[in-house]
């Protein structure tokens, strides 16, 4: 096990460590760095070894026990949930004949939201040396990679100076210009793009349907079931496994509270959100969309709804939050990764950054080479998506 000179590191799991140490750790407010977020995706199995996360967090602590270093880290033989976007890595490795599998991985999982991923508490040890013993980890375990992805500057800086491979990503984000509220914002769009935009909310309307926001702690425990449904039905019409069992969103609305942000829609025409839930036509949501927040930023991540209505996708997963970050003052709103369409709506190209070390000295260097490649290409999308931003003149 490795040590160093603040104390021993042990490699635990998140509710290994007391609440009140972690509180201590600066996260700079993210929710998903908080330690009921892990702890109960690792607990219901979402993030444990079923799914392929071994959690085997390095945590440091002083003489007195208080913990002073954390570094988010998963043992993984698989690459489902972590974003890495590294399948096609694999046969590379093959070719050499290396495994790919296992790795290293510190992230959020299924979470592809850039977020600190070093933590250190006053009289800690600092990032660098956090970097340099998950480094002597993953030389011990003879993985064939440590990835530390979707970082903030910060961490960025501190890795790449240990000599980890830097990729460059993209995501479309919000960013608050000081809008007074959502027509203000729209009159910075084009004249054709802000009636289109105008037109798709209208049509919500005109559907009767009834849109409110929740926070975690103001879902009533009968609610939890139909925002899994949406949940869960939104993956599997897509082909895909929803991680999450019906425990995890109650436990996350009462652990988070105000950090977890519901946007809800009802039928209005066949009922009102002031019933019973569950208790009769109209009674419960027939789509929501489930967000974080921090001080700054509102982070949007899962979406589902019981039937197809024009517009409201958009509605829930954009228009809504876009408001909600305005009368908020929040700077951000990360509505998660991909998609294009986001464009339309105002949300621009933003650099994302993961770091990767390689032990296999020839895989580094044609990885190294591989990223260069890249980056230029990301580079080159982001300029053709400014080009279709809706804003009528250039942003300050």
């Amino acid at each position: 096990m490795p040590r160093t000179d603040s104390g021993p590191v042990c490699l635990v799991g998140a509710r290994d460590l007391e609440p009140g140490q972690w509180h201590g750790l600066d996260t700079r407010g993210d929710p998903f760095m908080h330690r009921e977020f892990l702890g109960i995706l690792e607990a219901s199995g979402a993030a444990g070894p079923g799914m392929d996360w071994q959690a085997m967090h390095m945590a440091w602590r002083d003489g007195a026990g208080d913990l002073t270093g954390l570094v988010p880290l998963y043992l993984r033989h698989a690459s489902f949930g972590d974003f890495s976007h590294d399948w096609r890595w694999v046969p590379a490795w093959r070719e050499r004949g290396l495994a790919y599998y296992p790795k290293l991985v510190t992230g959020v999982p299924y979470t592809p939201s850039p977020g600190p991923r070093l933590l250190t508490a006053p009289g800690g040890p600092d990032r660098a040396t956090l970097a340099a013993s998950v480094l002597e980890l993953a030389r011990e375990l003879a993985v064939s990679a440590w990835q530390c992805l979707f970082l903030e500057e910060a961490d960025r800086a501190v890795l790449a100076e240990a000599g980890l491979l830097m990729r460059r990503g993209v995501q479309f984000h919000w960013l608050n210009r000081g809008y007074r509220d959502f027509a203000d914002y729209l009159d910075r769009f084009s004249a054709d793009k802000r009636k289109k935009l105008k037109r798709e909310r209208r049509a919500v309307a005109d559907a009767g349907l009834r849109l409110e926001v929740r926070h975690g702690h103001e879902i009533e425990p009968e609610l939890w079931p139909h925002l899994h449904r949406h949940y869960q039905t939104t993956y599997q019409r897509h082909g895909n496994h929803p991680a999450f069992d019906a425990t995890v969103f109650p436990q996350l609305g009462q652990a988070l509270g105000p950090a977890m942000v519901i946007f809800l829609a009802w039928d209005g025409n066949t009922g009102s959100p002031g019933g019973s839930p569950g208790g009769g036509p109209g009674s419960s949501p027939v789509a929501s969309a489930i967000c974080y927040r921090d001080r700054t930023t509102l982070y949007g991540r899962h979406w589902g709804s019981d039937g197809a209505w024009p517009g409201l996708h958009f509605e829930l997963c954009y228009h809504q939050g876009i408001e909600y970050a305005i009368a908020q003052g929040l700077e951000r709103f990360e509505p998660g990764a991909q998609g294009e369409h986001k464009v339309a709506r105002g949300f621009e190209p933003v650099d994302t950054w993961s770091a990767f070390w390689i032990t296999d000295p020839v895989m580094a260097d044609a990885l190294a080479r591989f990223l260069a490649r890249e980056s230029d290409a990301v580079l080159d999308y982001q300029a053709e998506m400014i080009r279709h931003l809706p804003f009528k003149s250039a942003l300050s």
